[in-house]
């Protein structure tokens, strides 16, 4: 074999009875891979026999070649002149969607002016590759789960006391034991890569610096957790989520956050049209319909389907967390449970936790949004609140509406999409590698700007703060004890 490869010889291997791409300068032989990748064969033929490497990095793990390939199919690195023919392909060629997000990132306000977590998602719209926007955005079908959501938090109002000491506000909780800042977690999210460089570490230090808020890491997370625990403070709790594969064998990982309602993929419309729009932008045509001409297979799953694909869909209460009690010795809380009835069988099979979640509206329509299961669970079966902690997550962005969750039992509440717009917004750490002379090659100086996680972050503890005040409690503990119900009448 070669000792590197020209890339007249890659391009040759660009079927399926020999498929090889170029990652990051090296070469790997796929075609085995074809029929086992999670996103299907397609996006990598689609590659096959060129450079890989921007569509692969952004939502891949440092990791994932070395988990996926056997290393003889790592074939080893291309010649001098193939790596300056790619790294001029890549300085002169700039796509008018790059060009979009630069100047929208050079026109974002000052983060002294970003007030909420709405304005951060405003600038975070503007500035996100449409790719990742088109990710992060999406939801199943109509994306009526999603709005659904956020609109449960208006259907329920505060009976707020007065002349109550509130001088002193402890925001403060524990969540599994592990202490928090404010009753706050990152929830789960996917590919945070795709809207920054640093990724889920972004998020990672960002909730770290000052704050101490636990971070959830997905299974799906486009950085290995080496590097994500890497990036945490030495205090800072990380807690992981798993999507279980059919094969048990597969799913031995330090995760605790079983996640359930994912076991197929949805239709997540806005992620499998993406293509189709970045393609028409870019090009300034669309492709009209010729009489007679073979039509070519679309890609069904999007991005997200993609990370699904080949989850356990046989999962059940009575087999699978006694076997996942076998393999971790860690508190285990399952992620999406959708209905009172669920809930009580998960704190019967004796799990920690659950998170009351329908996965932010992106996997099953119409299905009831967190809030008002949460609610529903507080009238019939307030008993599951003393068999394990309760949180919910979906359609939150503002400190009253994590106050009304704890009103109602929650014992903290999750936010994905809201920190994966912040620290896509590019307020974030300047890092500076320390020398090897001064025996720290693997620390970094931080600046003191603040970050868009740090900011939305510290915009909720004073959101929450300032509720529970005017709501006359002083700690979060008092919030169990406050006075709900609903503002119309309820449907049960």
């Amino acid at each position: 074999m070669s000792s590197s490869y020209s890339l007249e010889a890659i391009s040759e291997h660009n079927s399926r009875q020999s498929a090889w791409v170029i990652i990051k300068n090296q070469v790997y032989d796929v075609t085995e891979f074809l029929d086992e990748h999670p996103g299907g064969a397609a996006i990598i033929l689609k590659y096959a026999g060129k450079d890989a490497t921007s569509a692969y990095e952004p939502i891949h793990p440092s990791d994932a070649l070395a988990k996926s390939l056997p290393g003889e199919k790592h074939l080893g690195p291309i010649d001098p002149n193939a790596a300056d023919s790619i790294l001029r392909t890549r300085t002169q060629s700039q796509t008018k969607d790059e060009k979009r997000v630069e100047e929208a990132l050079r026109a974002r306000p000052p983060l002294e002016r970003i007030l909420n977590l709405h304005d951060m998602e405003v600038v975070a719209r503007k500035v996100l590759s449409y790719k990742a926007l088109s990710y992060y955005a999406s939801a199943t079908d109509d994306e009526i789960s999603l709005q659904e959501n956020a609109n449960a938090f208006s259907r329920f109002f505060f009976n707020a006391r007065v002349m109550r000491r509130v001088s002193q506000c402890d925001t403060s909780t524990s969540i599994l034991g592990y202490r928090s800042s404010i009753p706050v977690f990152v929830s789960g999210a996917a590919l945070a890569k795709l809207g920054h460089p640093d990724g889920e570490a972004n998020i990672t230090r960002g909730t770290s610096r000052k704050n101490d808020i636990i971070q959830m890491v997905s299974s799906n997370a486009s950085l290995s957790y080496a590097d994500i625990a890497h990036a945490a403070s030495p205090e800072q709790t990380l807690f992981f989520q798993l999507y279980k594969h059919s094969d048990n064998r597969l799913a031995k990982r330090r995760a605790i956050f079983l996640t359930v309602d994912a076991v197929v993929p949805s239709n997540r419309e806005r992620d499998i049209r993406a293509p189709f729009v970045i393609e028409d932008y870019e090009s300034g045509t669309s492709p009209i319909y010729v009489e007679g001409q073979r039509s070519v297979a679309a890609d069904d799953l999007g991005t997200a389907g993609g990370l699904i694909a080949g989850y356990d869909a046989d999962m059940t209460f009575e087999e699978t967390i006694p076997w996942l009690r076998s393999v971790t010795k860690l508190p285990i809380a399952i992620k999406g449970i959708q209905c009172v009835e669920d809930a009580v069988l998960a704190a019967e099979a004796g799990v920690d936790a659950i998170l009351l979640s329908n996965h932010g509206g992106r996997q099953l329509e119409y299905s009831m949004p967190p809030m008002e299961v949460l609610y529903r669970l507080r009238r019939q079966r307030p008993d599951v609140f003393d068999k394990c902690e309760v949180y919910i997550d979906g359609g939150i962005t503002r400190g009253t509406e994590v106050v009304k969750a704890l009103c109602l039992g929650a014992k903290a509440v999750g936010l994905g999409r809201p920190f994966l717009y912040a620290q896509s917004v590019r307020f974030s750490f300047v890092l500076l590698r320390i020398t090897s002379s001064c025996r720290l090659t693997r620390s970094f100086l931080r600046l003191t700007e603040p970050t868009g996680v740090e900011r939305i972050v510290n915009i909720l503890e004073k959101e929450i703060a300032s509720a529970m005040r005017l709501l006359g409690v002083s700690s979060v503990k008092q919030l169990e004890r406050v006075d709900w119900q609903p503002a119309l009448r309820s449907r049960l």
